[in-house]
């Protein structure tokens, strides 16, 4: 373009500046046609997620949509979102389509303009038939590139709607830990850090802890609570009553609004996150493990482990006997989610990785919950070998779990209600008394 741009005004001034008005009503089409294009692949992205998530859950839920009988609800509901992608697609791309022809038409008027004016200039003797030819011909080279830029802008509109979406994740600020870095500008643990070699005794001090995760309802309210390092403590209440935001704040994965959490004294905010969960061990109700061999999902724990401590840390969650009897023993692969696993295999393993991380601090959040009594006792026999030593915080429904616990801390609206020993809250006639008789009425307390 710059070339024949350059040849343009060399043969003769006056039908180059002519020609150059193609340039801004090329470039105002293009603009005014892009915002459109932009709006209508933006609109085509979003639907097109939406499209992918209904899939996705359908595919992931299928045994409950067929349980349920609702094939016809999920495929009118695929139905629904595709013909949004239908119509956003139809929208973004009529209008992306519609500038090459513009651009051609474009084309074309500027061929009319060069002629006109050449023609007009041969007459008055300022140009030659052979100098217009030559421009026509230009022009026509001139413009090729420009429909190829224009459709190539709209290319760029279509890719830019798409990476709004990626860069919304990218964008994210992301957790300081501002602990951490400030270990890490002293010269201690890298904010990147290797793993740290801190270890907590497992005292543990809630002082007016307040938390919300919406503003103007709060889930933890004035919550103070002292644990000694060994002791095992049960938190029960109804649902929602604020048990697993306890959890979520001495975890850190928030931070109280209000008052502070200390361990062995020190305010958690002042540990760097890696230290603090190098010595959390955490058994969850909803057990995760990896589409890997068993020994992996085990050395998940602590990745410096051996095999041979991998296989100890199985024993002690009674978990080597299947583990065994698998087709290829420890170095079985596991499906996705370890679907190829009971519930309760699946939360062996998970003991068996909590006890490979040797944590100082354990939480177990409904470990027994969806499982069945024969492998709840085991499960059972697992945790108290794990359990042995730790402070231990026991998130329990069946409170039949929990009796042996340390002491029983009683959670109603976001503060403690009662707390004790299992005895003491059952002789206390209380809330707890109440929880209790309705799990087992009938039976002898």
């Amino acid at each position: 373009m710059a070339g024949i741009l350059a040849a343009m005004f060399a043969l003769n001034g006056w039908l180059a500046l002519g020609s150059l008005i193609i340039l801004p009503i090329m470039y105002w089409f293009t603009r005014f046609i892009a915002a459109y294009t932009r709006k209508g692949f933006r609109d085509l992205q979003k639907n097109l997620g939406e499209l992918n998530g209904v899939a996705e859950e359908a595919i992931a839920g299928q045994k409950v949509i067929k349980a349920f009988r609702r094939n016809d609800s999920v495929i009118e509901a695929f139905r629904a979102r595709n013909r949004e992608v239908y119509a956003s697609s139809l929208y973004a791309n009529s209008y992306a389509m519609l500038l090459m022809p513009l651009t051609g038409v474009l084309g074309s008027f500027f061929v009319i303009v060069l002629a006109s004016l050449g023609g007009w200039l041969a007459l008055e003797g300022l140009a030659s038939v052979g100098t217009i030819a030559t421009f026509i011909n230009y022009g026509q080279n001139f413009t090729s590139p420009l429909r190829q830029l224009a459709n190539l802008y709209n290319a760029i509109q279509a890719a830019l709607a798409g990476a709004e979406r990626v860069f919304e994740i990218i964008d994210m600020a992301p957790e300081v830990d501002q602990a951490a870095a400030a270990g890490a500008a002293a010269g201690g643990i890298s904010a990147l850090g290797a793993e740290p070699s801190r270890r907590l005794r497992g005292d543990v001090s809630f002082r007016d802890v307040r938390f919300s995760y919406v503003e103007e309802r709060p889930v933890i309210m004035d919550f103070s609570l002292d644990v000694r390092a060994g002791q095992t403590i049960a938190l029960v209440g109804p649902t929602g009553a604020g048990k697993t935001t306890v959890i979520n704040l001495l975890t850190r994965f928030y931070d109280p609004q209000g008052g502070s959490i200390a361990i062995d004294g020190e305010d958690i905010k002042t540990l760097p996150k890696a230290d603090l969960r190098r010595n959390l061990g955490l058994v969850l109700q909803e057990t995760f493990l990896f589409a890997d061999t068993v020994l992996e999902n085990i050395r998940y724990g602590r990745l410096d482990a051996t095999d041979e401590e991998c296989m100890e840390a199985a024993k002690l969650a009674d978990a080597d006997h299947f583990i065994r009897q698998l087709p290829q023993g420890y170095h079985t692969n596991l499906s996705e989610r370890a679907g190829n696993l009971s519930q309760g295999q699946r939360q062996l393993l998970s003991i068996a990785r909590a006890i490979l991380a040797d944590p100082a601090i354990l939480i177990l959040d409904e470990a027994t919950s969806s499982v069945d009594t024969r492998t709840e006792v085991k499960i059972q026999k697992a945790l108290l070998r794990l359990m042995e030593g730790r402070t231990s915080f026991v998130i329990a429904h069946r409170l039949s779990t929990i009796r042996d616990a340390d002491r029983v801390v009683v959670i109603d609206g976001g503060r403690i209600v009662e707390q004790g020993s299992h005895d003491e809250l059952l002789a206390a006639r209380g809330f707890y008394h109440r929880l209790y008789v309705s799990q087992f009425k009938g039976n002898e307390i």
